[in-house]
């Protein structure tokens, strides 16, 4: 087994072998995966350590690492950026990568980032491993208000419905699964839209009562969600009411609350 780390900005994951494949996820740095499959000339089949995610990458996107490397990296509580964007230096070669709110700072000391033989200077503000905090929550939700609507995404460049409540809750210490059914499947199910409370996620189903959407709960019978763009609309028992179409866009299916 090999194993790699997210050097870039943000990598895209692709459901087959090829750029022309849809993209199901994204990597953003410092976040490292086991690769199990090289057939494909190109492209290496890999699992992310972060949530378990199968999915391809551009081998000229890969930087392989050690085992021991990869073990200590997914073993320690991660320390990730907390900026909407902040800047990485390559301390070999001078050279500026820019990074985003969630990546990962892999062996983080003093401001400076390592792995492999790179060593960076981290320019921004770190999110120390705590408790998780739920009351950042609503901090941390607005840093991606207006952000587009991307499959796949997990950028404030562009982000789906569960990979912005799956970056939101790793920049306050707590680890989702990468898509929404998966996330529906923890947490404390509440019996009444009244209980929930800001931070919680609420769940949406489609005709046939598949998971398709999640948000989250914000006070005063809001959400925040990432549909066409992230945005702010009202809920209640039915659902999401959209005030500038004038009708619900996702008929509520649960919340839970996770922490």
């Amino acid at each position: 087994m090999k194993y790699g780390i997210c050097s870039l900005s943000v990598v895209p994951g692709r459901a087959e072998p090829s750029d022309k494949s849809e993209m199901v996820t994204q990597l953003l740095f410092g976040e490292v995966f086991s690769i199990y499959e090289e057939k494909r000339k190109g492209w290496k089949k890999i699992k992310t350590a972060y949530d378990n995610y199968e999915c391809w990458i551009d081998e000229k996107q890969v930087t392989e690492i050690s085992e021991e490397a990869y073990e200590a990296i997914n073993e320690a509580e991660p320390i990730v950026s907390g900026d909407l964007l902040s800047i990485v230096k390559n301390k070999n070669t001078n050279q500026l990568t820019p990074i985003v709110i969630g990546s990962t700072l892999p062996n983080f000391k003093d401001k400076n980032i390592h792995f492999s033989d790179l060593n960076f200077e981290f320019d921004g503000n770190e999110i120390l491993p705590s408790a998780p905090k739920k009351e950042l929550i609503a901090d941390h939700v607005l840093l991606f208000l207006n952000a587009p609507y991307l499959w796949g995404g997990r950028s404030p460049f562009g982000i789906d419905c569960s990979g912005f409540t799956q970056i939101i809750y790793k920049s306050i210490g707590f680890k989702l699964p990468r898509d929404a059914y998966q996330q529906a499947n923890i947490g404390q199910t509440l019996s009444f839209i009244e209980e929930s409370e800001s931070g919680d996620l609420a769940f949406f189903d489609n005709e046939e009562g598949k998971i398709i959407h999640v948000g989250i709960m914000l006070s005063d019978n809001k959400i925040i969600h990432a549909s066409g763009k992230v945005r702010i609309d009202s809920i209640d028992h039915q659902g999401i009411f959209n005030a500038e179409t004038n009708r619900y866009s996702h008929k509520l299916r649960i919340i839970k609350r996770i922490i």
